[in-house]
């Protein structure tokens, strides 16, 4: 059973960054799926990125240009770095993973497909 703990989230003003990491408890075939979703009070929740072992990624496109997912695999880490950040990136940010080799921009759509879920941690932008 893979663990996943998220951290690095908080409160910062527009325009601001904030880098979150996901530790995993094991590197496995586990996690040769991962990926960062949000979700907003009220709403559904959202892909943001996801990267596969084979260094693919994906992004929404409201966070393209401006959020970088990645990985340490010495670490066990996955890694969503965030710059530029608006008020509507608000959310709670949970990382996901899976043992599948992911087509990256199936599973940033599905996130229901992952089996392994962090329990999340709150980004705030204020304006």
């Amino acid at each position: 059973q893979v663990q996943l703990v998220e951290s690095g989230g908080g409160s910062v003003q527009s325009g601001g960054s904030l880098r979150l990491s996901c530790a995993a408890s094991e590197y496995l075939y586990s996690t040769r799926c991962m990926g960062w979703f949000r979700q907003a009070p009220g709403k559904e929740r959202e892909g943001v990125a996801t990267m596969n072992s084979n260094g693919r990624t994906s992004y929404a496109d409201s966070v393209k240009g401006r959020f970088t997912i990645s990985q340490d695999n010495a670490k066990n880490t996955l890694y969503l770095q965030m710059d530029s950040l608006k008020p509507e990136d608000t959310a709670m940010y949970y990382c996901a993973a899976d043992a599948t080799v992911c087509i990256t921009e199936w599973w940033l759509l599905h996130p229901t497909d992952f089996h392994y879920w962090g329990q999340g941690t709150q980004v705030t932008v204020s304006s």
